[in-house]
């Protein structure tokens, strides 16, 4: 272990950089662990864990997260003494890993296992018990690619307590400042807090510090505050409104003579603001933080991001303009509990006592907030951005701060409404709809905000002459309820734009439109501009008999494939269209087999595993050497193959047990319980916890899946080795095991009449050219059920095999915390221990 610290010694030229030099010592204490966020040429997290006298590192890039289903890259480096774990600072220019360096995070970690046979096998898995990450973690070596000198690893947070989904939650943006860098206590007395108002600033301005800062050392870092989205503008006092910006938010560094600029996420962009730089410095500022975002503006005065990008694609970042709003950090005081008035009103006066042509106030407006919106619009602007006045400055998204982007707007019959909630008059939201061209309604969401009091009685006493007992809509879809009202009454809403399924996003209410006839209201669309000289208009897109998803012309949208559910084939076509990022890991590579219906559920059925008649954009040919003597099988790789193949009514999707890489080596078996006339749903989860129980015995990890029919599918992964003829013998074995040990519950044999009463655990589909339903894959029967993998901790809480259709799958996706398969992928086994543990028990 001397020598682990050699790498670490020979980059470095410690009469230069400020880090420690440090030893290998041992603490005798429980492991600590440490996060240093650094922001190099590019900002990253070095990730560092106590082993052996050293700190074993890893750089994330990208930084931790918690949310499992994202494996963040962590690249393996020289180890690092322990003493560094206390290091925060700036390692000068020219020094390896010039940047500044600071304490993210820092605490103690609990190997599971052994720790160095993890790091020698390449998976090592820990607790860590930290000030902001907590809860179990696996690192995971992959292959390392020709050339690569260092180890690629994945960072990956396990499904605990501490697991929250990505979407939801950010660490490194809600947690982004220093473990370290604490401001100082606030003044004790009121006293002594005017005395400090009155302390002048270490500058060349003469502005008086607010009482409520704080005395603090500056910090090496500091994430923006973000705004959050919002449909409609706030009641009431207290906001003032700037322009929101069409450029890139930028943070100052300015401690002196060092002056740095920095992206949101962390970026270093000193080096390619020359300009800007310049005048910053100039400014006189003897430290602090400043927040704003830089534009190009065009020969109207306005925001041009394409002329931003252009500036920095041909090195002319001269004309980029800074427009700051924000001071957090100034003359050695934390403004951040300033009320944000406060905190421009000082940094106005910063920058207008040090005049930059390029460093500029953002000027906020007072007017009326539909006036300013209504001209920001007008101008071309992407909107505004509202903030309290009194609000404290935080690094995170805050409601704060609002965005009230510039939106469509268009007229939508009403169709219904729904009851209010809580203390809400009148009611709830207003169904929307619209004519298409053959004059049938279709609709198009609903519209909750925009309403006040008044106007919440007056209409829902018009929208109550109007009732009807029968939905005016073509088709109602699945799921929306309300009062339906018949179609006389018109709405103008404002909208930020429609979704793929055909609804508005983040409607507004503006009022009734008492010129309009209802009979006349479509869908608007953008008008097609005149063809330039020479060229040829493209050709209009008729909506009535066809729809687009996914770049994909749909047949026949309408038509209804499933009558129990009501399910069109629009339907169909989109669940694949959405489902795709969860499907294709399941299908790339692997030959697949199609069921299609052209009629519809209750028609004829055709399953196809050759595309010798079937023309499908963007599906693969394979090659027919993998399976001589038959025409080319089929593989769908990509998003557009899985729409295309919903557009030629395809309902199901059936796999192979091998890929292309080994087409005569499968890389899993699967057992199917297919449970026979009788069986009770208790008796197939008791059969199939039994079945696991042999797999377990046999010490082969398996994972679970919902067939979207009947039955449940055990699936085992295997490392590809032996051929289909061996593996399908020995599912063949487990099976017939099973049979002779609970007779009474199993059988052995496929047919009917054989199980009646039991349940037959299909190993046939092992067999070369056998196929299985995909995870995800959609199956052809009355509900049109889903194929959905499950965690084994869920079985006992299943209620049926289409528990979830193409109707409720996304609930959910959307509620899963964590991968249930997330460790299949890395499941490496064979089955020579697992034969000779069966031949054994048999």
């Amino acid at each position: 272990m001397a020598g682990s610290l050699s790498p670490y010694w020979k980059k470095r030229d410690f009469g230069a950089t400020p880090e420690p030099k440090g030893e290998v010592a041992r603490t005798g204490k429980a492991l600590a662990f440490v996060i240093q966020k650094h922001a190099a040429s590019r900002l990253h997290y070095d990730f560092r864990l106590e082993l052996g006298g050293t700190l074993v590192s890893w750089a994330v890039p990208k930084g931790p997260s918690l949310d499992p289903k994202v494996k963040r890259m962590a690249v393996h480096v020289e180890d690092h003494p322990l003493s560094y774990a206390g290091f925060e600072g700036v390692i000068p220019k020219g020094q390896y890993g010039a940047g500044t360096v600071e304490v993210w995070d820092r605490g103690t970690w609990a190997p599971i296992g052994d720790p160095r046979e993890g790091l020698r096998s390449g998976k090592l898995k820990f607790e860590l018990r930290g000030e902001k990450l907590h809860g179990r973690w696996t690192l995971v070596r992959m292959h390392a690619r020709e050339g690569e000198r260092q180890e690629p690893w994945l960072l990956i947070k396990e499904a605990d307590d501490e697991a929250r989904p990505a979407a939801e939650y950010d660490v490194t943006e809600a947690l982004a400042e220093s473990v370290l860098s604490k401001p100082a206590a606030k003044p004790k007395t009121k006293a002594k807090a005017k005395a400090k108002a009155r302390t002048k600033p270490k500058s060349k301005t003469a502005s008086a510090i607010p009482a409520e800062a704080v005395e603090a050392k500056l910090p090496l870092s500091l994430f923006p505050q973000l705004a959050t989205l919002v449909d409609a503008p706030p009641e009431g006092e207290g906001w003032i409104y700037e322009v929101k910006f069409d450029g890139y938010r930028l943070v100052t560094r300015i401690d002196g003579d060092d002056v740095r600029l920095f992206t949101r996420n962390g970026n270093n962009w000193t080096s390619r603001l020359k300009t800007l730089h310049d005048e910053i410095a100039k400014l006189g500022l003897a430290s602090g933080w400043i927040d704003g975002e830089i534009v190009v503006l065009d020969d109207k005065g306005l925001p041009n991001f394409q002329a931003l990008q252009n500036a920095f694609d041909s090195s002319a970042t001269k004309d980029i303009v800074y427009y700051v709003f924000d001071l957090p950090y100034f003359g050695g005081y934390d403004l951040r509990r300033v009320p944000l008035i406060e905190r421009r009103a000082l940094l106005k006066q910063v920058i207008e006592t040090n005049a930059s042509p390029h460093v500029r106030f953002s000027e906020h407006f007072e007017a009326p907030v539909s006036q300013l919106l209504e001209g920001a619009c007008k101008q071309g602007l992407e909107g505004l951005i509202g903030k309290r006045i009194y609000a404290p400055y935080s690094s995170s998204r805050s409601s704060a701060w609002i965005k009230l982007k510039c939106t469509r707007r268009q007229e939508f019959v009403i169709v219904g409404y729904t009851d209010p909630k809580g203390s809400r008059a009148g009611f709830g939201s207003l169904l929307l709809g619209y004519h298409d061209e053959s004059g049938a309604l279709h609709y198009a969401g609903n519209v909750g905000t925009g309403f006040d009091d008044a106007t919440l009685r007056t209409l829902k006493k018009q929208l109550a002459a109007l009732d009807t007992a029968k939905s005016p809509l073509a088709q109602t879809p699945r799921g929306v309820k309300g009062h339906w009202v018949k179609p006389k009454l018109v709405a103008e809403v404002a909208f930020t734009e429609w979704t793929t399924e055909g609804r508005v996003r983040h409607p507004v209410f503006h009022g009734l439109r008492t010129d309009k006839d209802p009979q006349a209201i479509t869908r608007e669309k953008p008008k097609e501009i005149a063809a330039a000289p020479g060229k040829r208009a493209a050709p209009s897109r008729k909506t009535s008999s066809s729809s687009e998803i996914g770049g994909v012309k749909v047949s026949h949208p309408e038509r209804v494939i499933d009558p129990q559910s009501k399910a069109t084939k629009l339907d169909l076509v989109s669940y694949y269209d959405r489902i795709g990022e969860h499907m294709l890991p399941h299908l790339q590579g692997r030959p697949v087999a199609l069921v299609r219906g052209p009629s519809g559920i209750g028609g004829q059925l055709f399953f196809q595993k050759h595309g010798d008649t079937l023309h499908i954009p963007g599906i693969t040919e394979l090659d027919p050497k993998y399976w001589p003597g038959h025409p080319a099988m089929l593989a769908i790789d990509t998003r557009e193959a899985l729409v295309g193949a919903a557009q030629m009514n395809v309902i199901e999707l059936h796999t192979w047990n091998s890929t292309i890489k080994a087409i005569d080596k499968p890389d899993r078996f699967i057992l199917d319980l297919d449970p026979g006339e009788g069986i009770t749903w208790s008796q197939l989860l008791e059969a199939t916890a039994l079945t696991r129980q042999m797999l377990d015995m046999l010490k082969l990890e398996s994972f679970l899946k919902t067939s979207g029919g009947k039955g449940l599918h055990v699936v085992v992964p295997l490392t590809p080795k032996w051929g289909y003829d061996q593996v399908k013998d020995f599912s063949q074995a487990i099976v017939v095991h099973l049979a002779r040990a609970i007779p009474q519950l199993f059988v052995a044999k496929s047919g009917g009449r054989n199980r009646v009463g039991r349940i037959f655990v299909d190993y046939l589909r092992n067999g070369r050219g056998a196929t299985t339903a995909a995870a995800f894959s959609v199956r052809a029967r009355p509900g049109l059920g889903v194929s959905v993998p499950v965690r084994w901790e869920e079985l006992e809480k299943l209620t049926a095999a289409d528990q979830w259709n193409i109707f409720n799958i996304h609930e959910r996706l959307a509620k899963l915390r964590a991968d249930p398969w997330r460790d299949y992928g890395k499941t490496r086994q064979t089955l020579d221990k697992a034969a000779a543990a069966l031949d054994k028990a048999t």
